[in-house]
């Protein structure tokens, strides 16, 4: 499952810098609708499908999550070679389909893990062995586009990201085989319960409920400065990478490569700090380090030009994505421990659907912001709105631990 879901993983790390580039370059500050219809792709997902997923077994849930994500891509890459280049309809229609297939995999993943971890105190591990995944996909995923982009056709790109889903679904089918007992409890929920029961298990815990309630502000930020903003201001600023080997894509994609090897060092770190290392504390200091780097983000590009500015530029995404793994992976334990397994798919959707109410609006707000003051003040905003958030967490739940 952890190969597979690293080939995945990678796939859509290229895919994520290269849709967003074109998005940027095809639609300007209206590339903030392209990431509301992803935000709508996984709200409606979260709140439709409960009902129908949580009554299929959870490993195939992943194979069908994987197998619309690939189809998606396949599409697309095959749209684009036939039209010559990128066409703008198939970035909406791309953006809907990955996102909806994120809000199948996600609940049915995080409800297999507990069960295959034998000791609670290996949860903090294993969280961040999947998250190491990811980070690294993250560091690769730019590095490669950022790389090759000069050489490497757009379409070709998002061939291969399908390929990688597919691999992915391949992966998961072969641990079927080898052990096919059903891993999903006999669970029938209807439509309004498989939406509510997430909220309800939440309730009783206070940081969790806190934390799923302003993850709507600090995902809508995050989205808004890394899919945005950030590609914007390359764009804008003409700046290239030192050296002259490469122009705006290469930038974006070396930029969102620093952001993933920081992203990767802080998994790691958070992954050998055991149960007791999981604390509110944790989580909102790893929000002033995201607001922080963002601010960074938003400065250099309003104040910097050249060279300098693409050092900048790396060095806030770098800043940001350290914080980044300080909450989610302590957010998923504490969830992991303290939410019924049986219940675990209806508290992930409840998060993301939050999150993603929290992006669709943020998103359908951000052409008309960034337009009204500007693509690099309304990156700060963005910064400036997560560190709120965690100097009010942190006041109220800066001692509360997982225990």
């Amino acid at each position: 499952m952890w190969a597979g879901l690293s080939v995945a993983s990678l796939g859509d790390q290229v895919c994520a810098v290269v849709l967003s580039w074109t998005g940027a370059a095809l639609l300007g500050t209206a590339s903030g609708y392209l990431a509301a219809t992803q935000a709508m792709g996984m709200v409606l997902v979260a709140l439709l499908s409960g009902a129908w997923a949580d009554r299929v077994e959870h490993r195939r849930m992943m194979i069908i999550a994987d197998l619309l994500r690939g189809a998606t891509l396949a599409a697309i890459a095959a749209v684009w070679a036939w039209s010559g280049g990128p066409v703008a309809w198939t970035l909406f229609a791309g953006a809907f389909l990955m996102m909806a297939g994120i809000a199948l995999y996600r609940p049915a993943m995080q409800t297999v893990v507990p069960g295959i971890v034998a000791r609670a105190a290996d949860l903090p591990a294993t969280n961040a062995m999947i998250d190491t995944s990811e980070r690294l996909a993250r560091l690769l995923g730019p590095t490669i586009v950022g790389m090759a982009s000069a050489a490497v056709s757009l379409s070709a790109f998002v061939a291969c990201a399908a390929v990688g889903f597919a691999v992915s679904a391949g992966s998961t089918w072969a641990i079927i085989r080898a052990a096919p007992e059903r891993l999903a409890a006999a669970s029938r929920p209807g439509i309004v319960k498989a939406v509510t029961t997430g909220f309800a298990v939440l309730r009783p815990q206070p940081l969790l409920w806190f934390m799923l309630w302003v993850n709507m502000v600090i995902n809508g930020a995050w989205f808004g400065a890394f899919f945005v903003g950030l590609p914007l201001i390359v764009e804008r600023s003409g700046v290239v990478v030192p050296g002259g080997g490469g122009g705006g894509l290469a930038v974006y994609g070396l930029v969102m490569a620093g952001y993933g090897g920081a992203n990767l060092l802080s998994t790691l770190m958070m992954g050998s700090l055991g149960v007791r290392g999981m604390s509110g504390r944790m989580i909102f200091c790893g929000n002033f380090l995201l607001g922080g780097g963002i601010v960074v983000l938003g400065v250099a590009g309003h104040c910097v030009q050249g060279p300098l500015l693409f050092a900048l530029l790396f060095a806030g995404a770098a800043i940001s994505a350290a914080g980044g793994p300080m909450q989610d992976i302590t957010v998923a334990t504490l969830r992991q421990i303290q939410v019924p397994r049986r219940d675990m798919g209806a508290a992930v959707r409840a998060f993301m659907l939050v999150n993603q109410t929290g992006s669709l609006l943020a998103m359908l707000a951000a052409p008309s912001a960034f337009e009204a003051i500007g693509i690099a003040p309304a990156v700060v905003v963005c910064g400036v709105a997560i560190i709120g958030v965690g100097l009010v967490g942190m006041r109220r739940f800066g001692a509360a631990a997982a225990g």
